[in-house]
C-alpha cells in the first residue's frame, strides 16, 4: 500500500490549485489522482477566452489557464497518476483514509493518506433526469458532451440545433455551433430568468441574433432513429406547460444545458454529509467536511461561475489540508493553528430570505483567518435589493445591489475581529432585503 500525506481526487483546476498550495505550505508528499488521460479537467475543452482575469490579471483560454497550473505542479515535482479511477474512499487506522484505485498499469491498488482533498468537479444533468417525453433518438446531447466533440474530437453533432436550458455551457455552445456553421434556432429556458452569466447572454446570444425564450420547455421530441424536431411550450408560474402555446421547431440536434450536479458518490461512501441544495458537502471555514481530514473545493463543493474562484477556494483547501497533516505530525505552528476549547463551538451560517445556501455553512471563530469569504446564490431575480449580514439579531452590514440573479454567484466578507468583538458569539445570517 502506497502512503502519502495528501491525496487529491481530481486533476482539474481545483485539484491542481490545491496541490500547488499544499506543497507551497510545506507538505511535499502530495499525490494527484486523475481518471482522464491528461491533467486540466473540464478546462481542456473550454477553448473560449475569459479565464484568468482575477488570478493572472490577463484573459486566457481554458487550456492556457490549465497549462499555467500544470507547469506550477511540474516545477514543484508533484506526482500524479493519470487514467486512474478512484473506486472508493474508506476510513483506515489512526484516522487515515484508504483509497481504492484502478488503472491499466497496476490493476487494483490502494493508497493510504493522512488527508484527502475532494476535487472531482461535477457532471451535467442528463435527459433521464428531465422527464421529457418522446423516443430516445440519436441527436440528443448534453452541452458539455457536444463541446468535447467539437473542440477536442473535431466532430459536429448536428447542423440544426435547439438548446434547452440557459446554463453557461449551453450559451457558449450556442456561439460555438454558430461559428462552426450550424444554425442554432432557439435557446429555451424553463425558468423566467437565465441560468447563465449576463456576459454570456450578451456575447453568445445577443451578438449572434440567437433568440432566448424564457419560461419555455421541450414537451415532445419528434423522431425515432434521429431527432427531426422538438415541440416547445410556454410554462406557467408552477412550471407546467400551458395548453395552446405549443410550437414545433424542426432540428436534428437537441443540446441540454439544464444544470450541473457535483460528483459526490465517493463522498457519500465515506460518510460525508451533503447539502441538498448544492449537492456538495457541508464544510466549515477551512473547507473541511464533517469527516476529519477530508476537504472539498471547486465544483464538487458547489457550482462556480468563474474558474478563478475555484482556484482561490482550492488554494485555501490545500493550505488547510497541509496544516492538518502538519498538526497530525506534531509540526504545528501555535501562532497559526489555534485549538478550540470545549466551550468554543462552531457558528452556523444561515441562508435566509432569498439566499439558497452558503459556503461555508459553519465557522469556527478562533480557527478562521482574519477575513472570511462567504459565497452564496439567490433563489430568484432581485432588483435594487440589499445583501444583509446579521450576527444574531444585529445587522452588521448591508450591501446594495442593482440586480441579484441566480446565475451569478455572490459573496460577502466578514472579519474575525468583528465576530470576536461580540459579547456573546451568535450565528451568522445572510439574507436579502428588498
Amino acid at each position: 500500500m502506497r502512503q502519502v500525506d495528501i491525496a487529491i481526487v481530481g486533476g482539474g483546476p481545483a485539484g491542481l490549485a490545491a496541490a500547488v498550495a499544499a506543497v507551497r505550505a510545506g507538505t511535499t508528499d502530495v499525490l494527484i489522482l486523475e481518471r482522464d488521460d491528461k491533467l486540466g479537467g473540464i478546462l481542456n475543452q473550454c477553448i473560449h477566452n475569459g479565464f484568468g482575469l482575477h488570478t493572472f490579471q490577463e484573459e486566457l483560454t481554458g487550456p492556457e489557464y490549465a497549462a499555467r497550473f500544470i507547469e506550477m505542479a511540474k516545477e514543484l515535482q508533484i506526482p500524479y497518476e493519470l487514467e486512474t479511477m478512484v473506486l472508493s474512499i474508506a476510513a483506515g487506522e489512526e484516522g487515515r483514509k484508504v483509497l481504492t484505485l484502478m488503472n491499466r498499469r497496476e490493476g487494483l491498488f490502494y493508497v493510504e493518506a493522512k488527508a484527502v482533498i475532494l476535487a472531482m468537479g461535477c457532471r451535467e444533468r442528463p435527459r433521464g433526469a428531465l422527464n421529457i417525453p418522446g423516443y430516445r433518438p440519436a441527436g440528443i446531447y448534453c452541452a458539455g458532451t457536444a463541446q468535447r466533440y467539437v473542440n477536442m474530437e473535431g466532430r459536429m453533432p448536428g447542423r440544426e440545433v435547439v438548446i434547452l436550458g440557459s446554463g453557461d455551457i449551453g450559451l457558449i455552445m450556442a456561439r460555438r455551433m454558430t461559428l462552426e456553421g450550424a444554425k442554432v434556432k432557439v435557446v429555451a429556458e424553463l425558468m423566467p430568468y437565465s441560468g447563465g452569466l449576463k456576459r454570456n447572454i450578451v456575447q453568445c446570444l445577443d451578438d449572434y441574433g440567437i433568440p432566448l425564450k424564457l419560461s419555455h420547455t421541450v414537451v415532445d421530441i419528434d423522431g425515432k432513429d434521429r431527432v427531426c424536431g422538438v415541440t416547445l411550450a410556454q410554462v406557467d408560474e408552477n412550471l407546467k406547460p400551458v395548453p395552446g402555446t405549443e410550437e414545433y421547431i424542426s432540428c436534428d440536434t437537441l443540446l441540454l444545458s439544464c444544470g450541473l450536479i457535483p460528483e459526490n458518490e465517493l463522498s457519500t461512501g465515506l460518510g460525508v454529509n451533503l447539502n441538498r441544495v448544492t449537492g456538495g458537502p457541508f464544510v466549515n471555514e477551512s473547507l473541511e467536511t464533517n469527516v476529519s481530514g477530508v476537504f472539498a473545493c471547486g465544483n464538487v463543493l458547489h457550482v462556480h461561475d468563474l474558474v478563478d474562484y475555484v482556484s482561490e477556494e482550492a488554494k485555501k483547501a490545500g493550505e488547510k489540508a497541509a496544516a492538518f497533516v502538519q498538526r497530525d505530525d506534531g509540526q504545528e505552528n501555535p501562532q497559526e493553528v489555534t485549538k478550540l476549547s470545549e466551550k468554543e463551538e462552531s457558528l452556523a451560517v444561515i441562508a435566509k430570505n432569498g439566499v439558497r445556501y452558503t459556503v461555508p455553512s459553519a465557522i469556527r471563530p478562533y480557527c478562521m483567518e482574519e477575513t472570511q469569504i462567504i459565497r452564496f446564490r439567490v433563489g430568484q431575480v432581485y432588483r435594487n435589493a440589499c445583501i444583509a449580514v446579521y450576527f444574531g439579531d444585529r445587522c452588521v452590514s448591508k450591501i446594495k445591489r442593482p440586480v441579484l440573479a441566480p446565475g451569478e454567484m455572490e459573496q460577502v466578507k466578514i472579519k474575525k475581529a468583528d465576530i470576536l468583538a461580540q459579547e456573546r458569539l451568535s450565528d451568522i445570517t445572510i439574507c436579502i432585503e428588498v
